[in-house]
């Protein structure tokens, strides 16, 4: 029987044999590389030691050694990872933590807190390298159709595999449990190693899934379009839309029983956009708004759909409106090339100067016929990924204006669609939790409980080095310890505890904890103080 890490509740670090720094070196992993591989270092850290990464140093972590390879994928293409392996403190498990948009670059500060875990850590640059400020920009695929496909799958399966590899020769010991943690497209390459490779991970923890690849790219460019151009009747500014977060606050907070400045389900609204509009031909148009925007607002608020009811993609939920604000928002310099304009050009199309004005329909049916890279994650028969005993954990923030929840809500239901007539009960492998108030990957609005340890949100919190729920590292608040303990003892989340410290530092304390609740459940008020748990049931 495989050791358990998680002792009731809470994580136990009792260490395995400390490895000596010593065998950190290149011979050490050399005879292990695949043939297309090669080591760009081995390099040993220790506590008092800073690692300089792209976005930032990461000093005071545990003993560990510092791996980078380079894997030759194609005769065009190659990826690079970095694996971390902690020298003093291993708990025989490995996790693999994903990536953001179209960013090509390791994810080293998501590794740094898995140290503190225990577990070896790997992470792909997925084949390019770019910066998180590129999120956006795909200029590395056009033309490339082999680098997409890094992108897609194949330098996160590669990287994984290899990586359980070195990770075993390094410790002389085979690894007892794997996971994997990611969100946005690291939640997309959650899904699609569940799909593709079932056998990669015994858990995975996927957020905010980009899974609809060539739905969602696409769409990301539709609602930019809603708001072009910026001389346009119905251009909304940026003022207003601060106006139009105020009033779906005003008329979506009570809906769930508790006016507490959070809205607990943003479809749930029965949202009216005309109490906004401007009354007199002399009102103040920065604070209300004109029939023609009104309607800009509508199709924000709206699923896009197609000839013949086709359903292409889904509606935003009410209270995203501050990182929607973002995604509409061009500068009149930029209108050439709006939000969204890099998954039809550069990877559709294959044309730099393809113009935004061309998105249509028949660019939704050209994705689907092409799926550049392989991207999408739209299999929903995941029973093989159950038959092998695997766990699937899957959340998404209901104020998320970059991916909206509904995708997230729409992949879960096309699976029970999918697997319900096979006789499989989705809960006993996979379990989907929505986070009221939080946005994309991590923050919130109106200081609504968000973090649950997830990939992204450490990097997000104050002081550095932040891992795990401090105060709470157990499964009840630790959504990747819940995973584990899930695996490893067959103890199904039932709820997560999401935490909110003042402002976002965990020396300042807790400010609000709420339960979630395992999808379609939602947290009901039962009285109390509404910042404590005891306030909330899931229903």
């Amino acid at each position: 029987m495989r050791p358990s890490l998680l002792l009731a509740g809470a994580i136990n670090l009792v260490a395995t044999q400390a490895i000596s720094a010593s065998r950190c070196t290149p011979e050490t992993f050399t005879p292990h590389l695949s043939s297309n591989a090669s080591l760009i270092y081995a390099v040993p850290y220790g506590p008092n030691d800073t690692f300089v990464g792209p976005l930032g140093n990461y000093t005071d972590l545990p003993e560990y050694c510092a791996v980078y390879v380079n894997v030759s994928s194609s005769a065009t293409s190659s990826y690079e990872f970095g694996l971390w392996l902690p020298t003093e403190t291993w708990n025989k498990r490995y996790i693999a933590y994903g990536n953001g948009g179209f960013t090509g670059m390791v994810a080293f500060a998501d590794m740094a807190p898995g140290l503190f875990y225990g577990f070896a850590t790997v992470s792909t640059n997925t084949g390019h390298n770019s910066s998180v400020m590129e999120a956006g920009d795909a200029g590395w695929a056009l033309n490339k159709p082999e680098v997409r496909t890094d992108w897609g799958w194949r330098a996160l399966h590669g990287s994984v595999e290899l990586g359980k590899v070195l990770t075993e020769a390094f410790y002389s010991e085979d690894i007892d449990y794997s996971y994997y943690a990611g969100c946005s497209t690291g939640g997309r390459q959650g899904l699609k190693s569940v799909q593709m490779f079932p056998d990669d991970f015994d858990g995975v923890l996927a957020g905010a899934c980009a899974w609809w690849t060539t739905h969602q790219q696409n769409w990301d460019l539709k609602l930019a379009t809603y708001n072009l151009p910026n001389n346009a009747s119905h251009h909304i500014t940026e003022s207003q839309m601060d106006v139009l977060a105020a009033e779906v606050l005003r008329q979506c907070d009570g809906v769930d029983g508790v006016e507490d400045n959070i809205i607990m389900n943003g479809y749930a609204c029965d949202f009216r956009p005309e109490t906004l509009l401007c009354d007199s031909p002399s009102a103040n148009t920065s604070t209300c708004f004109s029939a023609d925007q009104i309607d800009t607002v509508y199709k924000i608020y709206s699923p896009w759909v197609e000839t013949n009811d086709s359903f292409v993609f889904p509606s935003f939920a009410y209270g995203a409106e501050a990182q929607i604000e973002l995604m509409i928002m061009t500068d009149d310099d930029e209108q050439d090339s709006p939000s969204g304009i890099a998954y039809p050009r550069d990877f559709v199309y294959n044309d730099a100067d393809w113009p935004w004005q061309s998105l249509d329909f028949s660019t939704i049916q050209l994705s689907d016929q092409l799926d550049p890279g392989n991207a999408t994650a739209a299999d929903f028969d995941i029973s093989p990924f159950k038959n092998k005993g695997g766990k699937l954990l899957h959340y998404h923030g209901f104020a998320d204006g970059e991916i909206p929840t509904g995708s997230s809500i729409y992949f879960y239901k096309q699976a029970q669609k999918t697997l319900t007539p096979q006789g499989i009960e989705l809960d006993d492998f996979y379990r989907f939790f929505l986070i009221p108030g939080m946005q994309h990957c991590q923050d919130s609005v109106h200081d609504a409980p968000w973090y649950i340890a997830s990939a992204n949100q450490p990097g997000a919190m104050e002081p550095s080095n932040v891992w795990s729920v401090p105060g709470f590292r157990d499964r009840k608040h630790d959504s990747l310890m819940a995973l584990m303990a899930w695996v490893e003892q067959g103890i199904a989340p039932e709820e997560i505890i999401a935490t909110k410290f003042y402002n976002d530092n965990t020396t300042e304390g807790v400010q609000a904890q709420r339960p979630l609740c395992v999808y379609p459940k939602e947290a009901k008020y039962i009285g109390g103080n509404w910042n404590e748990t005891t306030a909330w049931e899931c229903k």
